[in-house]
């Protein structure tokens, strides 16, 4: 009885010099066929395709579209999240700075700050809603 990997290394052989003698580039040994040019099928494709009215123009999607506005969704979401953690930060250190410290001149620049971070904040919010939807648009079809 002959050993298994022989018989696969054969078999796998076989299947290699099988496929060079009937690729292209085997030269002499490869056979290609010649086709008239099918003029009168082109012609009638060319004739539909101008008889019929052209539809709502359809979106252009590369591929991955979908995959890289899912990462820049991402990247706004968690942009979002360290904002509110910001805020949250801000509110602590305008207590801080209020009632332990005392030190009210500087009360006023972390409210400012603080002001600007909400405003932020929900400026993204509104993004990233707003960015979901158009994401949904582009979900390909499964």
């Amino acid at each position: 009885m002959s050993d298994p990997r022989n018989v696969a290394h054969n078999k796998k052989v076989k299947q290699e010099k099988a496929h060079h003698e009937n690729s292209p580039a085997a030269g002499a040994t490869a056979k290609k066929k010649k086709r008239a040019p099918k003029t009168a099928e082109v012609a009638t494709d060319d004739a539909n395709k101008e008889a019929a009215p052209p539809d709502k123009p359809p979106v252009e999607q590369a591929p991955g579209d979908y995959e890289k506005s899912q990462t820049v969704l991402s990247k706004l979401k968690d942009m979002e999240f360290h904002s509110r953690a910001n805020i949250e930060a801000l509110a602590g250190l305008i207590l801080t700075i209020e009632e332990e410290l005392k030190q009210k001149e500087f009360s006023g620049s972390i409210g400012e700050i603080y002001a600007a971070q909400d405003g932020f904040h929900t400026k993204i919010a509104e993004l990233i809603q707003t960015y979901e939807k158009k994401i949904e648009g582009l979900r390909p079809a499964v």
